[in-house]
């Protein structure tokens, strides 16, 4: 009886370690087009599980993304890109559905909406 209990106990930690190394819905390439004030701008978000990413479109390069959270099928992460020689900080709040994106970018020139779809 007593290695029967001890063998429900590591499998209950087992399943306990699953869950909770279990994958952020938001990890992945996502194809996303920003609303901005300039007009639609597209742009590809590299999010990773460890909180790292890059965000990268044609007319604004490539910009590293550092402090990704993930709340259940929430993402926040910041995003200090160049826009015409003007560091910009671009604050992301949004929500993962399946494989659609929807949030906004906060913004010295006010929040602009983004949506997506995952690519990878």
């Amino acid at each position: 009886m007593k290695n029967f209990k001890s063998g429900l106990l590591v499998l209950g930690l087992a399943v306990l370690v699953g869950c909770a190394a279990s994958t952020p819905p938001g990890v992945g390439v996502w194809d996303v087009e920003m609303n901005t004030p300039l007009g639609a701008l597209p742009a590809r978000l590299t999010l990773n599980a460890d909180g790292t990413g890059i965000m990268g479109s044609d007319q604004l390069g490539e910009a590293p993304i550092g402090g990704i959270t993930y709340d259940g099928n929430s993402i926040a992460f910041d995003a200090e890109i160049d826009a015409q020689g003007q560091t910009l900080v671009l604050e992301f709040s949004g929500q993962v559905d399946g494989d659609s994106l929807s949030g906004e970018f906060g913004s010295d020139f006010g929040a602009f909406g983004v949506t997506g779809t995952r690519s990878q």
